[in-house]
């Protein structure tokens, strides 16, 4: 008994009997003891009193939480209860390639309709507005399927979207329409000389309005084409409207576009307009339009292709760096946070785009289609017929047959300026 009252164990024993000479008594003495030996336990610490935790939220877990999350599919259901479903393999691995497009070898051969699908997740991971990785993935995409990521471009007065994505813009291939009004590029721009690529022989609508060119940008952009027969062989449709530097002597060199159907040459520095009319008229057959032609509206040429929304995400991006922060009083403030004061957002726009210019002022010219009854313009079609057989006869020909022409082709090169050259020796 005395090893139960004066164990360790606290728990309450109860009242105890004691046996003595036949009779049973009750120690009170004892359970005395005992309850005031009894007293409450204390309570458990696991730690200190002076100990305190701090919880750190670990940003590289993020991550790792939300690839676990990635894999599932939540939906609820009708009663409002949360559902998820694991998504399918192709997703997965679809969205694991998208992650790591710039480290992608090459797309050559791959089907185009997965391809695509690629291309649209990683354009909403927003891989492609990345400072070096973009460029990369948008050289894989554009090297494999050059039209079918752009066909079409507009850059109408973005400039700091050229300023801040030159070599993004460059990698685009198979251009057949580029829009580059007022973007005030001038002779001197990289991406002028870009034009004459082989990449971009593709193009048939060129717009140049308002780009502070001259002469020299006017003979620089059409070197290839007048000497080497490549560049924008295949141009159609060129506005060179408001530059104002252009004379009666950068006109000339744009005979060299034999494939030229509408020309605007509105705004630029003329001095001797019918003697222009007459030269354009006999070298390429194009036609003064006493009508504003329609091919000339901008809304014509629009960002098309499966890259349409990345030019939408570089010129936010380009904004949002740029855009200055606003400081307006409190009053106006309040009233902008409300909606009692419509918020004016200063955009820059083109000055000379909305200017409105009279019929008799612009200098749009078309090519007319030749009908049956006109006989010397069929007399034209027949010696440019005969000149294009002739040149690619002279392109089968046998090294000895050239050599012979070699002289010819001396006497016809001899006319060129010593800027000609300068401007070959640099390609």
């Amino acid at each position: 008994m005395s090893y139960y009252l004066n164990s360790e164990n606290h728990l309450d024993p109860g009242p105890i009997y004691v046996r003595e000479n036949g009779q049973l008594h009750m120690v009170n003495l004892a359970l005395d003891g005992v309850r005031s030996s009894l007293q409450k336990p204390r309570p458990f610490r696991l730690f200190p009193k002076g100990f305190s935790v701090e919880l750190c939220m670990n940003r590289e877990d993020d991550t790792a939480q939300k690839e676990k999350t990635d894999h599932f599919i939540f939906t609820y259901t009708r009663e409002g209860n949360l559902r998820y479903s694991a998504k399918s393999l192709f997703s997965l691995v679809l969205g694991f390639i998208s992650d790591n497009v710039d480290h992608i070898d090459s797309l050559i051969g791959f089907p185009e309709q997965i391809a695509e699908k690629l291309f649209s997740a990683a354009e909403a991971r927003q891989k492609f507005t990345e400072p070096g990785a973009g460029l990369r993935a948008l050289q894989k995409f554009t090297e494999a399927y050059g039209s079918l990521v752009l066909c079409s471009l507009c850059l109408r007065n973005r400039y700091l979207v050229i300023s801040e994505k030159l070599e993004e813009i460059k990698s685009f291939r198979e251009l057949t329409c580029l829009d580059l009004s007022c973007c005030k590029l001038g002779d001197e721009h990289e991406l002028l000389e870009h034009l004459t690529n082989e990449a971009l022989s593709s193009v048939t609508q060129l717009h140049l309005k308002d780009n502070c060119l001259s002469d020299a940008g006017v003979r620089k952009m059409t070197a290839p084409v007048r000497v080497m027969k490549r560049g924008l062989e295949n141009l159609t449709l060129l506005d060179l409207s408001c530059n104002p530097e252009i004379t009666d002597a950068g006109i000339g060199y744009l005979f060299s576009f034999r494939k030229l159907n509408c020309l605007d040459i509105s705004g630029t520095g003329l001095k001797d307009i019918k003697a222009v009319k007459h030269k354009l008229q006999t070298h390429i057959g194009l036609v003064h339009s006493k009508v504003p032609l329609k091919e000339f509206d901008h809304s014509n040429c629009k960002t098309e292709g499966w890259a349409d929304q990345i030019v939408l995400q570089w010129e936010r991006v380009t904004s949002e760096a740029v855009k200055p922060r606003e400081t307006g009083e409190p009053r106006t403030a309040a009233q902008h946070f409300y909606g009692k004061r419509a918020r004016t957002e200063a955009r820059v726009k083109c000055p000379l785009s909305d200017t409105p210019v009279n019929s008799s002022e612009k200098l749009q010219f078309y090519k007319e289609k030749a009908p049956d009854c006109h006989a010397p313009l069929l007399k034209r079609e027949a010696v440019s017929s005969q000149e294009s057989k002739k040149s690619k006869k002279r392109a089968f020909e046998e090294p000895e047959k050239d050599q012979s022409n070699s002289s010819q082709s001396k006497q016809k090169y001899v006319c060129l300026a010593v800027e000609d050259w300068d401007l070959l020796n640099s390609y």
